[in-house]
């Protein structure tokens, strides 16, 4: 039997993590594992590598509870004998953690929304081979591409408008959860929608008032672009 040999990179990034952020939070550290966790955000986003919500929101350890699968989506209520990973965790988060936020957090150029969108172009063209897991999973993002219609401009300005369309149902599909319903309504959980812009850094939040995603954090984030101008 071969010999597996850790990654080198991952070797040099924990020596870095002792070096740093583990002896200068070695307190908190250590005050999680007696006490345990109690975050106050879960936060559902995708697994795509350029997309870490603990360095967008510069969190530390114990602050956000975070679940992260293709295309950040929120499955429906549905308790069957099936593996329900993504709906387990958002039981433990509610139910056990007692988070008072959900975010859902897409991003742009998402290859999980891309792939719905390619396969709607081209109905005979999967991405991956028949009887694989991502093509069920992604169909999750059926009801928000019925919503849109069919496309009327290209397909790359379609598939992000699909993107932010998913967010809102997995908001959705958040509430089908009967707790969840129950928790939003009596003013105990708040849901939001977020959405990243991997080469810009803008973060957008989703308004209830008016359905639309709005850019936070507007002047930090000019003046962010002033300190550090491209060349």
């Amino acid at each position: 039997m071969s010999v597996s040999i850790f990654p080198k990179r991952l070797t040099e990034g924990y020596e870095n993590f002792l070096q740093g952020r583990f002896g200068r939070e070695r307190e908190r550290f250590e005050d999680l594992a007696r006490s345990g966790q109690n975050p106050e955000i879960l936060l559902i986003g995708c697994c795509d590598s350029r997309v870490s919500p603990e360095l967008i929101f510069d969190a530390g350890p114990g602050e956000m509870f975070v679940v992260r699968n293709v295309a950040n989506l929120a499955p429906p209520y549905k308790p069957n004998d099936d593996y329900h990973g993504t709906s387990a965790a958002i039981e433990f988060a509610v139910m056990g953690l007692k988070v008072k936020h959900v975010v859902v957090m897409g991003h742009a150029q998402c290859g999980g929304v891309r792939a719905y969108t390619e396969m709607q172009a081209d109905p005979y063209m999967r991405p991956l081979a028949p009887g694989d897991f991502i093509g069920r999973w992604i169909r999750l993002l059926g009801p928000a591409a019925e919503g849109l219609g069919a496309p009327t401009e290209p397909l790359q300005e379609w598939s992000e408008r699909l993107n932010h369309e998913s967010i809102k149902q997995s908001l959705a599909n958040l509430r089908s959860f009967p707790y969840i319903a129950t928790l939003e309504a009596r003013g105990w959980l708040s849901l939001h929608g977020a959405y990243f812009g991997v080469a810009t850094g803008e973060l957008l939040v989703l308004n209830d008032a008016d359905g639309q995603f709005h850019q936070v954090s507007a002047e930090a984030y000019r003046q962010a672009f002033a300190a550090t101008p491209r060349f």
